[in-house]
């Protein structure tokens, strides 16, 4: 399983639905992905692994950030770029059999490299991307971009957000 973090609320949030993860309902090793230089995740993922002690092996992948805060939009394109081939190599050579994402920039390029390789049948990941519990009335950008590019399965937790958005699945509060 392949487990996107952000900074912030993106890993608590995350953390939290993991939380309600045993081994005997997932007992797929967890490679966490987090953009470089987020020292916060990373510490986050040490604590959260020593508390849970289910046993289970995990590493940490990181990944360039496709667009740091205050970059100027006319470069964005070439570290999107930079950040995508790097996505492409970490899901092509984890393979994992799923993706689960909540919503930080950095999981559109991971999502795009797992759709890639899977349609042109490399890898058998399916993905999940869901939405942040702040999110009630409207979808972030990210979960826009995942849910008209059809990336995958998006859950949401209010039932406005799935009248809405017809092809998400809400089942209630997960976190």
């Amino acid at each position: 399983m392949l487990v996107v973090l952000g900074s912030g609320g993106h890993t608590m949030e995350m953390l939290q639905l993991l939380r309600t993860v045993t081994p005997d309902v997932c007992p797929y090793a967890r490679v966490y992905v987090v953009a470089r230089g987020d020292e916060h995740s990373l510490a986050r993922v040490a604590h959260f692994e020593v508390e849970q002690a289910h046993g289970q092996a995990y590493h940490v992948r990181q990944l360039p950030r496709a667009r740091r805060v205050g970059q100027s939009f006319w470069t964005a394109p070439w570290t999107t770029l930079v950040a995508l081939v790097h996505a492409v190599w970490i899901v092509y050579s984890e393979a994992p059999r799923l993706l689960l994402v909540n919503g930080p920039g950095t999981c559109l390029p991971l999502c795009l490299a797992a759709s890639a390789l899977r349609c042109i049948g490399l890898i058998p990941t399916r993905q999940l991307f869901i939405e942040s519990v702040a999110r009630v009335q409207t979808l972030s950008l990210s979960a826009k971009l995942y849910y008209h590019l059809r990336l995958g399965d998006l859950a949401v937790q209010w039932p406005q957000l799935a009248k809405a958005y017809p092809r998400a699945r809400h089942r209630g509060l997960l976190i």
